[in-house]
């Protein structure tokens, strides 16, 4: 982004820099912004230019210059999405008023790392002397400002050469800033490649978790299955116990002309000792144990339902499809940051460098 720490100029406007077409275009603020939103494209591929989005923003001045839109918010906004941010101070008006200022301290509070700070016109700015006396005054009122006032403070002088202008003994450190745009370009890039990498990773990652916690749940599901067969074979097993034990005890001999001697000896052998129970319980409460004992089914039934909850798990093709997803992105995703890489270069490196 290209901050202009000037007066506004609204049109648009390019030269042609060590082999770079640089093209401005204006931009303002959210929605009214566009209807003051001009674009022009360059297909140069010098210096990478073809990577490169230059957002020229409007000069602030002081008083009651009125905008259309809220500009401060505007460039601020901006700020927040740009790599650079270049703040240009014009010698001929300084551009020191207390709006520039303001705004260009606010930006330097979040995106110090990214300002640029640079003399622009220095070529008409008089001889050496004049030069640096505008400068000092610049550094003076910068430094005044405590969220400006940093060491290693830099300010190079740059413009942009004219093919019928006289030789300048004023140095363009223009190149310089061209080296920078580079430098961040590359960063970035790799910068990205490399999330690339991680993101898949990453996405690797999740969906190996995502199974691995779907088969603890499935174990988890078949555990609370077993619990509730087990608590529902007590609970349907309780009554007829105690029904067979009250048969056998209180009609011993219709049951042992009915099922015969035989078959009676052996329920006599596992379930006599439970039957002879019944015959020492007084009459008038075998209403009260047979209704304890159907509670006690109940309970265990209730027990059986709520042990034997389930949570969702994955289906087979559920499962399959994120497999197919990490898959997908640890053999074409992941193997493609070489082919962007090289993608990158043959947008970014102009014919003749080939």
């Amino acid at each position: 982004m290209i901050f202009k720490a000037a007066t506004l100029m609204l049109p648009s406007s390019s030269a042609r820099v060590n082999g770079i077409t640089v093209q401005r275009f204006t931009i303002y603020e959210f929605t009214s912004v566009l209807d003051y939103l001009t674009t022009e494209i360059a297909t140069s591929k010098q210096k990478k230019f073809s990577l490169v989005t230059f957002v020229d923003t409007p000069g602030l001045v002081d008083g009651d210059m009125k905008y259309p839109f809220d500009v401060n918010k505007s460039i601020l906004w901006l700020g927040d999405l740009a790599d650079l941010i270049f703040v240009f101070f014009d010698p001929i008006g300084q551009a020191l008023c207390k709006r520039t200022l303001n705004l260009v301290e606010k930006l330097n509070e979040k995106h110090a790392d990214r300002m640029r700070f640079y003399l622009s016109k220095a070529d008409e700015a008089g001889h050496e002397s004049d030069r640096q006396r505008v400068m000092m005054q610049i550094v003076q009122e910068l430094c005044k400002r405590p969220g400006l006032n940093r060491t290693g403070f830099d300010m190079p002088t740059i413009y942009v050469p004219s093919m019928n202008q006289k030789g300048s003994r004023c140095a363009n450190q223009i190149e310089e800033v061209c080296k920078d745009i580079e430098k961040t370009i590359n960063q970035t890039v790799q910068n990205t490649l490399n999330a690339l990498e991680r993101d898949c990773n990453q996405i690797s990652q999740i969906v190996e978790e995502k199974l691995r916690e779907d088969s603890f749940q499935a174990k988890r599901n078949l555990k609370a299955r077993l619990r509730g067969v087990c608590y529902s074979l007590l609970g349907m097993l309780l009554p007829l116990l105690l029904l067979a034990t009250f048969l056998i005890s209180t009609s011993h001999a219709a049951l042992h002309s009915l099922l015969g001697e035989e078959l009676m000896l052996t329920i006599d052998l596992y379930l006599g000792t439970i039957s002879g129970v019944w015959q020492k319980v007084p009459a008038e409460y075998s209403n009260y144990v047979i209704g304890g004992f159907m509670l006690l089914a109940l309970f265990m039934l209730a027990i059986a339902k709520f042990t034997s909850r389930t949570r969702p798990t994955l289906t087979r093709k559920q499962k399959r499809g994120l497999q197919d997803v990490s898959d997908y992105v640890q053999n074409v995703v992941k193997n493609k940051k070489q082919t962007l890489y090289g993608e990158y270069l043959r947008q970014s490196v102009a014919d003749q460098d080939l």
